[in-house]
């Protein structure tokens, strides 16, 4: 195949490229971990480029923080315009338009037809813990439910509200009080024998014992789901379960909130994923893509739930800067005139159409799964034992990165590729991508099939 995006002239990393790792080791502590070991000099679209003059195709899109692509025009100008005016006065000093107009267009575009409010923060984390603040202040309960496998942030309310133990919470205890963690359907490993429907049903009934003997619902402010599980492995729920649990939280005046860090702002196929199940949150969570790229985060909700905080309980002296609220208005400009949502169904149906076929011919490929342009490919052992196999996926990782592709793992076990390329890619750049993670497979991975 002739490579028109991707090109690597040198070993990777590059020679400048280890020139900075050196400066790193000295100065930077090895906790902030790299997936790749270059160093990048710019960046368009769907491609990068490194110190050493190397190109990659981004099929990980800053951990889901790239929908709209690196450097899009239209984000750019925006940001430009807005720095030639000003840069920062803190909106609890001196407030500007653009944080009243992303909060009107996003309360219009979130599910529910009923009165919204939305604040703006800085982080994913930093959203979730106003998630908690806000829902612990309406119900004046303190129990917050979050499920296995998820993820939430590495704060320390986030950080415990998050299941895998290694890498995010090993060491830094004590941890939040008052969080529990329930159980969250995970098909492909169903006990053997049991139906997708039964085992739906099995879940299900585990959540309901789990409001019996861990915690009682009277006590319990929110209940915290990512529509589909971004860390944990990119794990959709089915239908019944998520309405189910949405169910319990009206009978017992509880509060649903939709955790849309990694899932919203159309790569799922739709603003929210929350929509694909039909739910109405009583609050949502948003960041990552919400600024491309720019630090930006929020929480939208129900009015009266929103204003439960008095004057001066939220914010942050950063929280919703200027810069941010010009880019993510910029995002929902482009999701709406470039029709992202439609794009996302058509790259994931590409995605997982090939992903299928790599399964044909590699017997490590286990399951393959997501929803809209989420798409993750599971690696084990073997398709009996569904084994999982870390140690396959770190090696195909660092392959696709020295071929020219940019890739991420994920899942409680590490074990689980995943794509998160910017949905303004193009068909070649994404054909050219898929077959550079093939022929990654296929160098750790010898055929079993055909």
């Amino acid at each position: 195949m002739t490579k028109k995006h991707a090109e690597i002239n040198t070993a990777i990393p590059g020679p400048k490229s280890r020139d900075l790792l050196e400066r790193r080791k000295r100065v930077v502590p090895k906790g902030i971990s790299n997936n790749c070991s270059a160093f990048v000099q710019k960046a368009q679209g769907a491609c990068v480029e490194d110190v050493d003059g190397n190109s990659y195709i981004d099929f990980a899109g800053a951990i889901g923080t790239l929908n709209v692509g690196h450097s899009h025009p239209r984000v750019v100008w925006a940001l430009q315009e807005q720095v030639s005016n000003f840069i920062h006065t803190g909106f609890n000093v001196m407030m500007y338009e653009s944080y009243i107009e992303l909060a009107e267009k996003l309360i219009e575009l979130a599910p529910g037809d009923f009165p919204k409010q939305a604040a703006f923060f800085n982080s994913g984390a930093e959203a979730v813990e106003n998630a908690v603040k806000i829902a612990r202040k309406y119900t004046k309960r303190q129990g917050i439910i979050s499920f296995t496998r998820g993820f939430h942030g590495r704060t320390l309310m986030t950080m415990t509200m998050t299941s895998k133990v290694k890498p995010y919470k090993y060491g830094f205890g004590p941890f939040a009080p008052e969080v529990y963690k329930a159980p969250y359907p995970y098909v492909y490993r169903r006990p053997e024998g049991m139906s997708e429907k039964q085992y739906s049903a099995f879940v299900i009934e585990q959540f309901e014992q789990f409001l019996i003997s861990e915690v009682a619902p009277e006590t319990v402010a929110a209940v915290v789901m990512e529509p589909v599980q971004g860390e944990g492995g990119f794990i959709v729920p089915d239908q019944a379960f998520v309405k189910r649990v949405h169910e319990i939280c009206r009978e017992h005046g509880i509060l649903f909130v939709a955790d849309e860090i990694q899932t919203g702002f159309a790569r799922t196929g739709k603003y929210f994923a929350i929509d694909h199940f039909g739910i109405e949150p009583d609050l949502i969570t948003i960041s990552k893509s919400m600024g491309a790229g720019v630090p930006i985060s929020g929480v939208i909700g129900r009015k009266e739930i929103m204003d439960a905080a008095d004057s001066g309980e939220l914010g942050g002296t950063y929280s919703g800067s200027p810069l941010g609220c010009r880019a993510a208005l910029a995002v929902l400009d482009i999701i709406e005139t470039e029709g992202l949502n439609e794009r996302a169904e058509q790259i994931g149906k590409r995605v997982r159409e090939k992903m299928e076929q790599m399964a044909n011919r590699f017997e490590q490929i286990g399951d393959i799964r997501g929803l809209g342009a989420m798409c993750a490919m599971e690696i084990v052992k073997d398709r009996d034992s569904k084994k999982p196999d870390k140690e396959t996926v770190g090696k195909i990782v660092k392959t696709a990165n020295e071929r020219g592709l940019l890739l991420l793992s994920a899942g409680i076990f590490g074990n689980v590729l995943r794509i998160l390329m910017p949905l303004t890619i193009t068909n070649e750049q994404l054909e050219e991508g898929l077959t550079i993670l093939e022929e990654s497979i296929e160098a750790v991975i010898a055929p079993q099939y055909t």
